[in-house]
């Protein structure tokens, strides 16, 4: 029963993984605004109204799944820049931890809303992001690394963008932009953050929501280290059933396809080497089935951290996929030791001459936490 007591008081009066979970924010927000950027000359043919995926066959796809699109709400020009516009600037505030509960939920909204308005251009990469953005609504993402930690309390800017945010969602209802069930989400998130700006200045009440927000953080947290062993199971299963993989020559094919060779003369180098294709193949698969497992012995775990690292630049040097490997490094920075990635925000900090501070509380009683 005391162990049971004690982790008990671990999960709901400390949000774990602080640092980790900053740095999954850092690198999902900074990924997915580093696509918008460069996608940026081609967002009407990817997403807007000069796309082969037109606004109606949009409208027909969604309709049938439910699933959740600002750019679906008018097929104008100038709505589809406001959206495109609110992307970027969500990312860019959830990069830097500003307002960062709020933050998230309006990345999500237009991570969502670009990816349904044309689900065609989607691939692996923009899959992690969208289940991640989910996931990190329900952390405390901004505790180090944030100006919501440099901050440290509540400010006054927080009145006025929850005030904006609840005429935005009551206008979406009243319009009838919504449906049941997003209304129910959005107005839930909502209502929530105007139960922690009420009880700011009652110790007791606070002290509840904390516990209820640190569980709800640890459980997200858990999910997310859950979503990417169960990706890296099931792509190194589905690996072994491949022939290619199998005979070990899969990495010499990949490296041979002339659309996605990025250093060609160092592509047809590693190719040209049977050994190191073999090498490659099979050391791929065999880190990718492994990893979920040598979560029971840390030193196992952070050297197949390093390799799976390396695999996924390899991909984006080798085979043109970026933002596909920035997005799956930035999830597998939940597995990194605390004390690698402190001090690597250490050294950011010194090389920027910022002051480093921290939202980690000791006790529920030590003041708010963005």
């Amino acid at each position: 029963m005391s162990r049971l007591a004690g982790l008990y008081d671990r999960v709901t009066g400390t949000a774990l993984g602080a640092y980790q979970t900053a740095a999954v924010r850092i690198g999902v927000a900074g990924t997915w605004l580093a696509y918008l950027i460069r996608e940026w000359p081609n967002r009407h043919e990817l997403f807007g109204p000069d796309g082969p995926f037109s606004w109606e066959l949009a409208q027909r796809a969604t309709a049938r799944s439910g699933a959740f699109s600002v750019l679906l709400w008018s097929d104008g020009a100038v709505w589809f820049e406001a959206c495109y516009l609110f992307a970027i600037a969500a990312s860019v505030a959830l990069l830097l931890g500003w307002r960062t509960r709020t933050a998230a939920i309006l990345f999500l909204i237009g991570v969502l809303s670009l990816q349904n308005r044309n689900s065609l251009v989607n691939n692996g990469g923009d899959n992690i992001l969208h289940l991640v953005a989910i996931y990190l609504t329900f952390t405390r993402c901004g505790q180090v690394w944030s100006l919501d930690a440099r901050r440290g309390r509540d400010g006054a800017a927080g009145y006025p963008l929850w005030g904006a945010t609840g005429a935005g969602l009551l206008a979406a209802t009243v319009t009838g932009h919504l449906t049941a069930g997003w209304a129910v989400a959005f107005w839930g998130a909502w209502l929530v953050q105007a139960l922690w700006w009420a009880s700011r200045r009652r110790q007791r009440e606070r002290a509840v929501l904390d516990a209820i927000a640190n569980l709800t953080h640890n459980a997200a947290l858990l999910v997310i280290m859950a979503q990417i062993c169960l990706l890296y199971l099931t792509a190194g299963l589905l690996k072994t059933q491949g022939t290619r993989w199998a005979d070990g020559t899969a990495v010499y094919f990949s490296l041979r396809i002339d659309d996605f060779a990025v250093l060609p003369a160092v592509s047809e180098l590693l190719s040209a080497h049977a050994v190191v294709v073999l090498v490659l193949t099979y050391a791929t698969m065999a880190v990718q089935l492994a990893f979920p497992f040598s979560l029971v012995n840390r030193r196992v775990k952070n050297v197949l951290l390093v390799c799976l690292i390396a695999e996924h630049l390899g991909i984006a040097l080798l085979l043109g996929l970026p933002f596909f490997s920035l997005a799956v490094i930035a999830v597998d920075l939940v597995f990194a030791p605390t004390s690698v990635l402190r001090r690597a925000g250490e050294t950011v900090a010194r090389v920027a001459r910022l002051p480093l501070r921290s939202g980690i509380r000791s006790s529920p009683d030590a003041g708010p936490v963005p």
